[in-house]
């Protein structure tokens, strides 16, 4: 779009500023507005009746003793809601992959412990609770795939249409490919890694409140969710109804971290049922729920080889990829898998590359999306790195300096099928974090340490990952700026609240595009009756793809502003500037936000009606490249097993900083989420696929008393986008295992332990220790 008017840069700059967040407020003084704080006339409650058995098939269901219980509404079954699905795609693959089984309830069999059978439909959640009780399911139990590495094998289908339980597979280059360097080689690195189930975990669960009106043929969702506008489509399409039937709202939403960006089962159920109920019907997920059903992630294994030079640079690197995807995964799985492969030559000079990926169903909870969805291509590819160094006699960090891709030598061929890296700083950042924690003084404190008994260990992580991709569905968002008769801004964008706070982020763009106080600016977010079209909280896209409609939106209001200004200052829109709060004829020097014979402010414009202007902003590049390193100290007791983490430091490249504030939280929180996946939390289940894991007693989360003070180091290279900025959301997670890994392995390096499975939990590291004879 062509602006008519141009705004010089504001005197005082927002963007890049540590601005405190406008919605910390409520949040802080217990005001937010979460979908359990939802409540409507006469709103009934819904609770699922779940399956006890990995895998059984359902002979009988008899929910007579629940519907005579008072207060109980309705017990439905699949009979009851399944045939009422209309349609059942999600937008970002559409409707034409072969996506995988997602029955709103099980019909004929259930597949995991915690399989939704029926749902329950009461006055209160209580009774409801108690009517799940008194439903009789008729199960006959049979021989669960519990252990997705047996699923081939097994002999046992988890569904029957697909053979060995192979949901599908993708392949980039072939293995002939590389061949050849690794028959030349002068070193090869070759391991299997095997990382464990986790999950996001979010504070807040599933949940959401459904309304139907049957005068009316609408139906409004209170949601908590990452994307108002999927939750929109998907219940439009589930349902048979026009889009502009259905509303979605969401206010505050207490993390998603990748599990709230589509509906899930349940979430289908409840849109369903709310039809046939006479009010709003009501569901939220506890926490055994969340731990047991909400889905899995990280669930995999790699065998992977990188072939060296005798000098270390590298000559090839191949992996072949096995993920678990549980018995319903959200969303299809195998598309997502295909990022490990070509994510797996890293930030390094790479020439030849191999991968292969296949998703394999298991009696367990399905699979979906957790932040960074393909970190496990940096789990392999750190991990394997230190172990080829320690083979050789190298130090790791010697090694990586051989081979990685320093910001003059880009834009650099990926070889394994990716877009060439570009605007990005993988060396720099990489000495940045090494500078930071003084790594020859480390490595004198390890000596001394050893030499007095105790084992220091540091580990290092750097990735490049893809952000705010320009795929068709990801690459657009709208944004419309409003000028009040007070003069008063208002930027209204999809958005909503997860923890990622665009509310504070959108603002400072605005303010600084309109050259308006941040204070006189507000906005609105997370209804779709009221918001343009946005794509989400997904792929670390939010950011950018932000600032691109705000800034295409207030060229379109500065336009307009321009052409109402130009009859009152008797000059062509042309000759006119906006900015500053005011237009003014260029060159007249004003400088008061006050009118004058040159200069009319917003509110003289905007007059008794407001004028408003709006645009959408479609992503020209096909991804964004960030790129970080972690750096992380420990301590390991030999004994216990017990690991002490020291010092944690990222050096990171996210581009030009909208708020360094949150961009650092986010940094943190995947950061936090990473240790504990490297360290402590996992997703057991036993021989006959049961949960062991689904309370926080058992699930282990970390807590403040594991995570050490995180230390940032930033670098700003710009991206192609929208004011240089690139994604930062997802960076955390997937660089803290393996930095959290490796600092573990080489405390332990004097006893020869090598660190192939996740995670490090103490007994496991008294394991290797004794298996190394210690």
């Amino acid at each position: 779009m062509t602006e008519t008017a141009t705004a010089p840069t504001p005197p005082t700059r927002y963007t890049g500023s540590r601005v405190p967040r406008v919605e910390d407020g409520r949040l802080l003084t217990g005001h937010g507005t979460f979908v359990d704080d939802i409540q409507r006339p006469g709103m009934l409650h819904a609770c699922f009746v779940r399956s006890p058995f990995a895998r059984a098939l359902i002979n009988e269901i008899d929910a007579s003793a629940a519907l005579a219980l008072p207060g109980v509404h309705a017990v439905f079954t699949a009979a009851d809601l399944n045939p009422d699905v209309h349609e059942q795609w999600y937008s970002s693959y559409g409707p034409k992959v072969p996506d995988t089984p997602r029955p709103p309830l099980a019909s004929g069999e259930v597949r995991f412990v915690g399989d939704p059978v029926a749902l329950v439909v009461a006055e209160n959640r209580y009774i409801a609770e108690d009517a799940v009780e008194l439903v009789e399911v008729d199960y006959e139990p049979l021989t669960a795939v519990a252990d997705y590495r047996d699923a081939q094998t097994s002999g046992i289908l988890v569904h029957p249409k697909y053979p060995n339980n192979v949901a599908g597979g993708l392949a980039g280059p072939p293995p002939q490919v590389v061949e050849a360097a690794f028959a030349s080689a002068a070193h090869i690195a070759d391991e299997t890694f095997y990382q464990q189930a986790y999950a996001p975990v979010p504070m807040e669960t599933r949940g959401m409140v459904v309304e139907w009106s049957a005068d009316t043929d609408e139906l409004t969702i209170w949601a908590a969710t990452q994307t108002p506008h999927e939750v929109r489509a998907f219940g439009a399409r589930l349902l048979g109804l026009e889009p502009e039937r259905v509303r979605v709202l969401m206010r505050d939403t207490g993390g998603g971290f990748g599990q709230k960006v589509v509906p899930m089962r349940e979430d289908m159920c409840v849109m369903l049922a709310a039809r046939k109920v006479p009010a709003a019907l009501k569901w939220i997920e506890d926490r055994r729920e969340n731990l047991m059903a909400a889905g899995q992630a990280r669930h995999e294994h790699g065998h992977a080889r990188i072939a060296f030079a005798a000098d270390g640079t590298i000559l090839a690197a191949g992996i072949e990829h096995t993920q678990d995807i549980g018995a319903y995964p959200t969303p299809w799985p195998v598309g997502a898998a295909a990022a490990v492969g070509l994510l797996f030559p890293g930030p390094y000079k790479v020439p030849l590359a191999s991968w292969s990926t296949t998703s394999l169903f298991s009696n367990t909870a399905g699979r979906h999306a957790y932040r960074g969805p393909w970190q496990f291509e940096s789990v392999a590819r750190e991990l394997l790195l230190d172990i080829a160094a320690r083979d050789m006699g190298l130090d790791p960090v010697e090694l990586r300096r051989r081979n990685m891709i320093s910001r003059d030598e880009l834009p650099y061929p990926n070889p394994a099928g990716m877009p060439p890296y570009d605007h990005s700083s993988p060396l720099e950042t990489f000495e940045l974090a090494l500078k930071m924690l003084d790594y020859d003084a480390f490595r004198a404190e390890q000596a001394a340490a050893r030499a007095a008994g105790r084992y220091l260990g540091v580990g290092t992580s750097t990735y490049i990952e893809p952000t705010a991709t320009g795929q068709e569905y990801y690459a657009c968002e709208g944004a419309v700026l409003r000028v009040a008769p007070d003069g008063r801004m208002t930027v209204i964008v999809n958005g909503g609240s997860s923890g990622n706070s665009l509310e504070t982020t959108v603002i400072q763009l605005t303010a600084d595009a309109l050259g308006v106080p941040f204070d006189n600016v507000d906005t609105i977010q997370g209804d779709t009756a009221v918001t343009p079209f946005g794509s989400g909280t997904a792929g670390s896209r939010s950011g950018s793809a932000t600032a691109g409609a705000v800034g295409e939106a207030a060229a379109a209001l500065r336009a307009k502003l321009a052409e109402l200004a130009s009859p009152r200052l008797g000059v062509p829109p042309e000759d006119i500037e906006v900015a500053d709060g005011r237009a003014q004829v260029r060159g007249s020097g004003q400088s008061s936000g006050q009118s004058s014979g040159q200069s009319l402010t917003y509110a003289d414009l905007a007059g008794p009606d407001g004028v408003e202007a709006s645009a959408t902003y479609t992503a020209k590049a096909p991804m964004l490249w960030s790129n970080a390193t972690h750096v992380c100290t420990c301590e390991v007791d030999v004994v216990t097993g017990k690991v002490t983490l020291l010092r944690y430091i990222v050096g990171e490249d996210v581009g030009p900083m909208i708020n360094p504030n949150i961009v650092e939280g986010q940094i943190a929180g995947g950061t936090v989420q990473g240790i504990g996946g490297a360290l402590l939390e996992h997703m057991v289940y036993d021989e006959d696929g049961n949960p062991l894991a689904s309370t926080f007693v058992d699930y282990l989360l970390p807590t403040t008393t594991e995570v050490p003070h995180i230390e940032y180091g930033h670098m700003e290279t710009p991206a192609p986008g929208p004011g240089g900025h690139k994604g930062a959301g997802e960076g955390g997670a997937i660089g803290a295992p393996p930095a959290v890994i490796n600092a573990v392995a080489d405390a332990l390096s004097p006893f020869g332990v090598k660190i192939t499975n996740l995670p490090a939990s103490p007994a496991a590291l008294v394991a290797l220790l004794t298996e190394a004879g210690h």
